[in-house]
């Protein structure tokens, strides 16, 4: 007869014909505690709307990357003038012959009126350059935010005082009036009136521009967290143990301001990508031949597409409005993920 018998030790033993053999106890399940990034990412997880616009905002991403490639697989490029290539297509006026726009099996957005640029592949180049001056943007016054303001906070005294009416003067000019004045005087400084003016000065003209007035929100944010955090203890535990300012923002500060970097970021980028249109479509960012979304806004705004081709502002418009809606609910689906008391 087998019968089981408690042993010593937790464990169990059974009798078979009158002799013990012990048998192991089962090991306990020790709960295993996750850390704040991995609640983070549970969280945002479990949101299906954060989810479907990352994917919605990485899809343009990788088009914008993947450009070149399309354009070469697709067998057109933004730069060909089809209106002298293929004159057939147009009509007297540089209006596609064949209706919406010229589109078609070859050409899948149609033509541009006027000098018959590939919408399609200028879409792809446009979506790729005003992505990469935006990016460049957001890095810049995301680095310089971080800087000055936990600098602020953290030193007080003077450095405080001096970031922080630097802070305020900006704040207080104008930015769409400061970057269509601003942008004609920075190109200036790099290239005679006389000569045309390279796409590269172009670029690092918008991006300079936009970077002197886009860090101070940031900047605030993490001066006012700054300033909490410095009075906590284990800020003064790092003090009395001897560590030096620098080491106490490294190790102690930045890794407690990931979150208000991440959610801001989420924001100002959407907001660069629509201020870098605008420079665009006043004349004053990117101009032809080089593809711009900015610049396909002012093309449609034209005379010439108003009255014969209505579509062109379609894939622009629909494609710029798809991807701010998309950046703007991830970083609404980052914030509550990063912190749940926020959610709605």
């Amino acid at each position: 007869m087998t019968s089981p018998t408690d042993i010593e030790g937790g464990g169990t033993s059974v009798v078979v014909d009158g002799d013990q053999e012990p048998r192991p106890a089962p090991e306990a399940k020790v709960p295993v505690g996750r850390s704040p990034g991995q609640l983070m990412w549970l969280r945002f997880k479990r949101d299906r709307t954060g989810v479907i616009s990352a994917y919605v905002v990485l899809l343009f991403f990788l088009v914008g990357l993947l450009a070149p490639l399309i354009s070469k697989l697709y067998g057109n490029n933004p730069y060909t003038v089809y209106a002298d290539e293929r004159p057939e297509l147009f009509d007297s006026a540089g209006v596609p012959v064949q209706p919406n726009g010229g589109i078609s099996g070859e050409f899948w957005f149609g033509l541009e009126p006027g000098n018959g640029y590939d919408v399609f592949t200028k879409l792809l180049y446009g979506i790729r350059n005003s992505l990469g001056i935006s990016l460049a943007v957001t890095l810049a016054t995301v680095l310089t935010g971080i800087v000055l303001g936990v600098a602020a906070g953290y030193l007080g005294g003077r450095t405080d005082f001096l970031i922080s009416r630097v802070i305020d003067f900006l704040l207080a000019i104008p930015a769409q009036l400061f970057f269509i004045a601003s942008m004609p005087v920075v190109v200036s400084l790099f290239v005679s009136p006389r000569d045309e003016t390279p796409v590269y000065v172009r670029v690092v003209a918008l991006i300079s521009v936009q970077w002197v007035l886009g860090w101070m929100s940031l900047g605030r944010i993490l001066r006012g967290t700054s300033l909490a955090l410095r009075e906590r203890e284990f800020i003064e535990a790092a003090k009395v143990s001897g560590a030096p300012p620098g080491r106490i923002i490294r190790k102690e500060i930045l890794p407690n301001v990931v979150t208000p970097i991440l959610v801001q970021a989420t924001y100002m980028l959407p907001n660069f990508v629509t201020a870098e249109a605008g420079l665009s479509f006043l004349g004053v960012g990117l101009v032809e031949p080089t593809p711009d979304w900015g610049q396909m806004f002012s093309k449609a705004a034209t005379e010439l597409v108003m009255q014969n081709d209505i579509t062109y502002m379609f894939f622009p418009g629909v494609s710029m409005i798809i991807f701010i809606v998309a950046f703007n609910l991830l970083g609404d689906s980052v914030r509550d993920a990063f912190d749940p008391k926020t959610a709605r």
